[in-house]
């Protein structure tokens, strides 16, 4: 389970951080970074994927009470496709670190990558089941990105974004085959581009490697 044994290593403020979205075909990539304090304990939380919505909104409103500070960040489907997806990951990152209103002495940061941030970047292969700090970062971003994929979803009707949240599911290629695209798709997604052309699309593992 996630613990603060990472955080407690400094006695200044520590984020966690990490994103959701980085694979679906269509919205936006979103990031958070969370500050928690040194023996903050939350019941029940984990990486999000392992959690369901109701859960995950139950620790949504916890997380946010009790941080010491927490921010939010997204990057576009235009500047996804203008910077390609880990440069737009690392930046809805920036923006979710800016927005703390409080610099961290470093940021431990989910995943091998080390993005440029605006503080030191310590990395944590499967941090959001090991730091509690990622963890309800993980949460914030998904709770966050699945606000928008339901506004999404108003917006333009029929892709069944609110249920799948944008994920490359059969309804979702369904959906595509009978609507198109709109705004809110990546059209640099080789799977989107290779449905839309009537050839086999790859699996996202194939598209992310690109």
């Amino acid at each position: 389970m996630p613990h603060m044994k990472l955080e407690k290593d400094s006695p200044a403020p520590v984020c966690g951080v990490d994103e959701a979205g980085r694979g679906p075909w269509a919205g936006p990539v979103s990031a958070a970074a969370v500050i928690l304090k040194p023996r903050t304990r939350l019941a029940g939380l984990d990486d999000s994927k392992k959690l369901n919505a109701r859960q995950r909104g139950e620790l949504e409103i916890e997380i946010k009470a009790r941080a010491v500070a927490f921010g939010v960040g997204f990057a576009s489907v235009e500047e996804i496709a203008e910077l390609n997806i880990l440069a737009a990951t690392g930046l809805a990152m920036r923006r979710a670190v800016e927005a703390l209103g409080v610099t961290p002495v470093f940021a431990l940061v989910d995943g091998s990558y080390a993005f440029d941030l605006p503080c030191p970047v310590r990395t944590v292969v499967g941090g959001d089941g090991v730091s509690a700090s990622i963890a309800a970062a993980s949460i914030l971003a998904k709770t966050a990105r699945d606000r928008v994929m339901v506004e999404l979803d108003a917006v333009h009707p029929g892709y069944g974004f609110a249920d799948h949240k944008g994920y490359g599911v059969p309804a979702h290629q369904q959906a595509l085959k009978a609507l198109g695209p709109c705004v809110a798709h990546r059209m640099t997604w080789a799977p989107l581009r290779a449905l839309m052309a009537g050839t086999p699309a790859r699996s996202l593992e194939d598209a992310l490697a690109d």
